[in-house]
């Protein structure tokens, strides 16, 4: 077997216990929620309109945005919670609009004789009225199961483990098979769900009706055995797991991968048990190292500087570091140290484009802008950066837009766009010939890898004892190597991380 596919299958159940844990969890809560509050709105016509208003507003909001509000009102707490939430809340539309529809699909008259031989409003209900309105309730949660599938790839982006993390991690290193196998793992899972819950529903009619009995037992048979397959696959969500000393976090790139790995492999010598969590975004994890749901990971001086304290201006990379330092630890986390290489923002162009436009430095682009086209990854145009090239240069593109970083890259080597917001150390830059622009006027901050920890992580004397090699000893060239064997490659991370240590100053 291809030895790239083995190592994504060796992961599967990993991702895919996590993915049915929320999968199993969100669809049962939306169900013990939608049900009712459906019976409730398709009995009260003033209730009805408002309520669909609302879980209807709900389902137009995009999933990162319910994930990212929902984080935030929890305080920062990642993982299951707020996926669960998110999900949960996604799901109720479909289960909670065929409640309506199918009970007030009830025939009338059905209704009446029921009222006329005497049955209370509570006995009508679960006696004629659901009974009848079941079908069409169910594939409402059929609709629900699938949506919920697919929707919780996203709870990655906040810690929470699934087959979504084959997914964005495929998607950065360029890793089709990691995709592949998450893609197909996810719609494999939705189809199979859909299925048990079509069989039940078809048994549930059929037995009402009456239908040939060998047809009936085929299909008590194919939904039986779908129903052990996932109450398995439940029990092996539920069974506890020993709890990690640590969790190394990271975010959505390559550098940060590598980057989460090392760092699990050093805590690991030391002899601790080490959970990633990777692919957050860069809020995300800074809110979770201060709430200590991640103990160790990797953060850039510059985000600190222009994100988290909103500072304007560039006062140089030695004031920026100290500052910054002294900024977190006033937040209450725990800086361990620089790793001594800085991954900072700089805008670059195709050799060939530049040649053409005659075009070496930012200032250059001042008089063609109106006639490029830029992309930048899926922070930087909201960035402090940005505002400073547009204040500095006078930088107004005729088109801006949003990439996840590894097409952004694969955009500008197609002359999708003329310029992109490209990364000092990413390996893609010399890989696809791409030119650095100057930046005579100092726009852009400086980036230094900076070691972030917990309070737990920062008392801990072996986290001191494995952070203390790498301090200083990451070299710009070095970890630009590492990211390009990923990248341009098509490497393992771990044959990154060998090279990186073996690297070490």
């Amino acid at each position: 077997m291809n030895p790239v596919l083995t190592e994504q299958l060796l992961l599967l159940p990993d991702y895919l216990q996590g993915h049915l844990a929320l999968t199993f969890a969100a669809l049962g809560a939306g169900i013990a929620l939608s049900v009712p509050l459906g019976v409730i709105a398709a009995r009260s016509p003033r209730i009805r309109h408002p309520l669909l208003a609302v879980v209807s507003m709900i389902q137009t909001v995009p999933g990162l945005a319910i994930l990212a509000l929902v984080v935030a009102l929890l305080g920062g707490q990642i993982g299951f919670v707020p996926a669960f939430i998110a999900l949960t809340l996604y799901s109720m539309l479909p289960i909670m609009r065929n409640t309506v529809s199918g009970l007030e699909g009830v025939p009338s008259d059905v209704v009446e004789a029921a009222r006329g031989i005497g049955l209370s409003p509570r006995q009508r209900l679960w006696k004629v009225e659901l009974p009848l309105a079941l079908p069409v309730v169910v594939a409402g949660i059929r609709t629900a199961a699938v949506w919920t599938v697919g929707m919780a790839t996203l709870s990655t982006l906040v810690g929470a483990s699934s087959l979504g993390n084959y997914i964005f991690i495929g998607i950065q290193t360029r890793n089709l098979t990691a995709v592949t196998v998450g893609s197909l793992a996810a719609a494999g899972l939705a189809i199979v769900l859909d299925a048990l819950i079509g069989s039940l529903q078809w048994i549930a009619e059929k037995r009402a009706v009456g239908v040939a009995m060998r047809d009936l037992k085929r299909s008590t048979a194919f939904a039986a055995a779908l129903s052990v397959l996932f109450s398995l696959a439940l029990v092996l969500t539920l069974r506890p797991e020993p709890k990690p000393d640590f969790v190394v976090g990271g975010k959505p790139f390559t550098e940060q991968y590598i980057l989460a790995s090392l760092l699990t492999e050093q805590l690991e010598a030391q002899g601790l048990r080490v959970e990633q969590n990777i692919g957050m975004g860069s809020d995300i994890i800074f809110e979770a190292i201060g709430a200590g749901t991640v103990d160790l990971y990797v953060e850039y001086s510059g985000t600190i500087w222009g994100s988290y304290m909103r500072r304007e201006g560039n006062p140089g990379r030695d004031e920026i570091n100290r500052v910054t330092q002294r900024f977190v630890s006033e937040q209450g986390l725990n800086p361990l140290g620089l790793a001594g290489f800085q991954n900072r923002y700089a805008l670059a162009m195709s050799r060939e484009r530049a040649a053409q436009l005659g075009v070496s430095s930012v200032q250059d682009l001042e008089p063609l802008a109106a006639m490029l086209q830029a992309g930048g990854d899926l922070e930087f145009f909201g960035r402090s950066e940005w505002q400073r090239l547009q204040r500095l240069y006078g930088l107004d593109f005729a088109q801006e837009l949003t990439f996840d970083a590894a097409l952004m890259y694969t955009a500008v080597e197609a002359g999708q766009v003329d310029v992109i917001s490209a990364y000092s150390t990413d390996g893609r830059v010399a890989a696809y010939d791409l030119l650095l622009l100057d930046d005579p006027r100092e726009a852009l901050l400086s980036y230094d890898a900076l070691f972030l920890a917990s309070a737990a992580a920062s008392e801990d004397e072996r986290v001191a004892a494995a952070i203390a090699p790498l301090l200083g000893a990451i070299s710009d060239e070095a970890m630009r190597a590492a990211n390009k064997m990923v990248d341009v490659d098509g490497r393992p991370v771990a044959e990154a991380v060998a090279y990186l240590r073996a690297s070490l100053n």
